[in-house]
């Protein structure tokens, strides 16, 4: 079966070091939380809000072990007013034997805001 994996996370500043030191720790989390194989991975993509623009938060993906062949893109996110500023969000599609009640999604720092629903103990 294949399964969309959402996640989110925020950073302080847009910073590169700050948007790919969140960005692995998010990815890493997703791939970890649901034992995804990059090999199992159809595609990633990740958007940004309009006030990040330091780094491609794709970039991290491709330096990943194993993640040389997996497609990845990034996108701005729409610029609704009032929204989560300073916002990664990743839409990770892969095949996995997961039920769809029994995928999780991760959501870390100032993005469990998002999907309060959503967020167990993975939270940050």
């Amino acid at each position: 079966m294949i399964r969309g994996f959402r996640g989110a996370t925020t950073v302080n500043d847009n910073i590169e070091a700050e948007i790919t030191k969140e960005t692995k720790k998010l990815v890493l989390r997703m791939v970890e939380t649901n034992q995804i194989k990059p090999e199992d991975i159809s595609h990633v993509l990740f958007s940004v809000t309009n006030d990040l623009n330091a780094s491609f938060p794709a970039k991290v993906a491709r330096e990943l072990n194993g993640w040389t062949h997996v497609p990845v893109m990034c996108m701005k996110e729409i610029d609704v007013p009032n929204s989560l500023p300073l916002c990664i969000r990743v839409m990770m599609v892969a095949k996995t034997e997961l039920k769809q009640n029994e995928v999780q999604h991760v959501f870390l720092n100032e993005a469990i805001k998002l999907r309060p629903d959503l967020v167990g103990n993975e939270g940050d």
